[in-house]
């Protein structure tokens, strides 16, 4: 039985839309070449944010005492050069040292190099039979020298980057080419993760976007055999990605973290809209059609529908923007302009290149789409003879996957973002195995101008409850230190004994001594805000071990800063790397569900103006909903953890997911309204939708699945869940949904309600 294909049903708005599209195609196609043309240059502009900051909101709190402590503290960024040396407290590995230390110093970008050769007794610091020697060294284990005196670290404290003729990059390069120089020699630190970061990024943004685009154009020629019909969907995406790209650099955004997606994202949107209309059209040349016919009853058809999914896509996109991670919010921004320009590209290029000239002009059938055929028939067979029996298994599943979810577990390591292999992992594992933890902050606390001893008796004093109070579980559930370092100017007064010296001597002599001995780590330890007669503040550097729970290094975090500002009140500042990453990843479950909450609501009320009724807006969101839960339950139920791109999957999926359901209730309503009984309307749209949804499926796992290559670890995660969460909503529309329809016709009965 054959669903009747006059399409009178169409509103006069729909079919004058339509008509004009198919009329002007060819000036379209011209407007929409020379929009694609003067995007190059400005698309070829767009750069990324290397900003730490980047990461947060604007006006997020974590943010305000990192950035004054860039103000008050010179030389700020600190990139860490080691390597191990079992020579090293030899003449012959002394020396090795103060050759790599003026080596490193040398290096475009270095303010100064603090290291074990430049302390006050210079190559003589191993001189063991000098008790005031090996307390100087003790003073400075697990920063410049591991506590089995074998491993050496080099500190480099970087010019700001404003400030030197070389780029971070090059700084960060050259250091790297000097220290590989000794054996197992690694570069860490803040400047080092975000130089590698962003140089995997700017890789993967050209090797993903070459990928997806050579997986789906494989998908489309397979699926339905005609060149043409592969370049029509290209030059969609190919103008969508120009012109996006173009509005973002005129809007004066960069790219992020997790931005390098951005093709393979542009490229999914556009290949599953235009596996509709391919569809469609063939339907249409088979019925015997002209090629002008085919087209404008395609367009009229298919407006609408595709329009409200580039809607529901913009909406899963957009509600990123209320996230509070910057890369994943500015990612939200770019794909909502993406989503909307999408809307315009496929109203310029589809219509001129798909039935221009008559050069391989009809899609063909896929080779065993006859199997595919027969096997959407036997789902829909079953689902109308066993509808109670698939709708409980289907319950049962779903409840016992989502259930995994109270298991689901944040990554608390920043390093596993980057594959095991690179050489940034390997540098922050080195560290955190011999210099006593990967993970570095500091405390900022308000000072006098001249320190006298009772202050300095006020920070051992602050400094001995940090070492002892803060204890955090070992593997073996024992506690143990949680900071394996608690640094200060103050240390160094001891180590030196200069307190001895306290009735001849006031605190800031002895400092200016210092100064003179060791001017950079005293510029590191001590700094006053900009402007005369401004506080001045002492810094106390501190480690931890990196890989934590992220709620031990949270609870660390409150800790230390419960105990700064009990001694020294609300004026202590508890910063740096490792407390940014932490709050990042903290932020990172909350946004995930946030985002989720905010993308079904705008959806949901999307689908309820387009269907008008309630219960089968319900019905549009239900089968969407349910992957997504069921992947975070398997997460929980399999111990992955989530990261920064599994974050995004919720929002981002029910956006792209629910573009099907849209389909199929749109073809549903129409065979209903034109007379079927609901198993016929039923069988009929799951041979035509149902055929969409598979061949959209296939496109958009193949262009997900080019994220698998990236080396930022939540670009996998990102590819691999999305594809999963396709794969399962695919199920959910072709079995969920169908049996929702049913049960709400059963309780409602809906026959008129088309989309508008």
């Amino acid at each position: 039985m054959q669903q009747r294909s006059d399409h009178s049903d169409l509103s006069p708005a729909v079919k004058g839309f339509a008509a004009h599209l198919v009329a002007w195609r060819n000036v379209l196609l011209g407007i929409g070449v020379i929009i694609a043309v003067l995007s190059v240059e400005p698309a070829s502009r767009l750069r990324f944010d290397r900003s730490m900051e980047n990461m947060f909101a604007e006006d997020d709190p974590v943010l305000i005492p990192y950035r004054r402590a860039k103000e008050i503290f010179s030389d700020d960024e600190i990139a860490l050069a080691a390597y191990r040396d079992p020579e090293l407290m030899t003449p012959a590995g002394i020396t090795r040292v103060a050759e790599a230390t003026e080596r490193l110093s040398a290096v475009p970008g270095v303010g100064s190099v603090l290291s074990l050769s430049n302390s006050p007794f210079g190559t003589d610091i191993i001189d063991q039979s000098q008790p005031l020697h090996q307390s100087f060294v003790e003073l400075f284990e697990n920063y410049t020298v591991s506590t089995d005196r074998q491993t050496t670290a080099l500190v480099c404290l970087l010019k700001p980057e404003a400030d030197s003729k070389v780029s971070r990059e090059e700084t960060v390069d050259q250091l790297r080419a000097v220290i590989d120089d000794y054996p197992g020699g690694v570069v860490t630190g803040e400047p080092a993760m975000i130089v590698d970061g962003f140089r995997y990024l700017e890789t993967d943004s050209v090797v993903l976007g070459n990928t997806a685009t050579v997986l789906l154009v494989i998908t489309i020629l397979v699926s339905f055999r005609s060149f043409r019909w592969v370049i029509v969907p290209l030059a969609t995406v190919v103008f969508t990605l120009l012109a996006t790209k173009a509005l973002l650099v005129l809007g004066n955004f960069r790219l992020t973290m997790v931005s390098s997606m951005l093709w393979a994202i542009i490229f999914v949107i556009g290949i599953s809209a235009t596996v509709h209309v391919i569809i469609r059209f063939r339907e249409e040349r088979h019925a015997g059609r002209s090629p002008r016919d085919s087209l404008y009853f395609c367009a009229a058809t298919l407006a609408l529908p595709i329009l409200w999914t580039c809607l529901t896509d913009a909406a899963g996109f957009g509600s990123l923007l209320w996230a509070k991670v910057g890369p994943i919010r500015d990612f939200g921004v770019m794909m909502l302009c993406g989503s909307l320009i999408a809307i315009v590209s496929m109203c310029i290029m589809i219509p001129g290149l798909s039935i221009l000239g008559s050069i391989d002009a009809d899609p063909r059938r896929a080779w065993g789409e006859r199997g595919l055929d027969f096997g959407l028939g036997t789902i829909i067979h079953f689902i109308n003879r066993w509808p109670k029996t698939i709708g409980v298994f289907a319950a049962l599943v779903a409840g016992t996957a989502i259930y995994g979810s109270r298991w689901v577990q944040v990554e608390t390591d920043f390093t596993k973002n980057f594959r095991a292999s690179s050489p940034l992992v390997r540098s922050y594992q080195f560290v955190e195995r011999e210099l006593g933890g990967a993970g570095v902050w500091d405390i900022f606390l308000p000072a006098p101008a001249e320190p006298d001893w009772n202050f300095v008796a006020k920070v051992r004093r602050l400094e001995e409850r940090l070492r002892t109070e803060t204890q955090v579980p070992d593997e073996q559930g024992l506690a143990q230190e949680g900071l394996t370092k608690v640094f200060s100017v103050v240390d160094a007064i001891d180590a030196l004994n200069l307190g001895s010296l306290a009735d001849n001597f006031s605190v800031p002599m002895l400092m200016d001594q210092m100064r003179g001995q060791m001017p950079a780590i005293m510029n590191v330890l001590w700094g006053q805000d900009p402007g005369p007669g401004a506080q001045h503040y002492l810094r106390i550097m501190l480690r931890a071990k990196e890989r934590q729970p992220s709620a031990q290094k949270q609870q660390l975090i409150d800790e230390v800063l419960r105990i700064s500002r009990e001694e020294f009140g609300s004026e202590a500042q508890v910063t740096g790397f490792f407390v940014l990453l932490t709050q990042l990843i903290n932020s990172i479950l909350r946004d995930q569900w946030v985002t989720f909450l905010i993308a079904s609501s705008m959806i949901g009320a999307m689908m309820l103006f387009a269907f008008r009724s309630l219960p089968v807006a319900m019905v549009a969101m239900i089968p969407n909903s349910l992957p997504i839960m069921i992947v975070n339950g398997l997460m929980g139920w399999l111990g992955v953890d989530v990261n920064m791109g599994a974050a995004m999957i919720a929002a981002v999926s029910m956006g792209l997911s629910v573009d099907s359901s849209v389909h199929y209730i749109t073809e549903y309503l129409d065979a209903r309204r034109s007379g079927y009984g609901v198993n016929e309307a039923l069988a009929m749209v799951h041979q035509r939708v149902g055929r969409a949804v598979i061949f959209s499926t296939v496109a958009l796992v193949s262009g997900f699945s080019a994220l698998m290559l990236s080396q930022f670890i939540p670009l996998v995660y990102f590819g691999a869940l999305m594809g999963l969460t396709m794969v399962g909503g695919s199920i959910g529309n072709l079995v969920v949904l169908p049996l929702l329809l049913k049960l709400v016709e059963r309780l409602f009965g809906i026959r008129g309600a088309a989309p508008g």
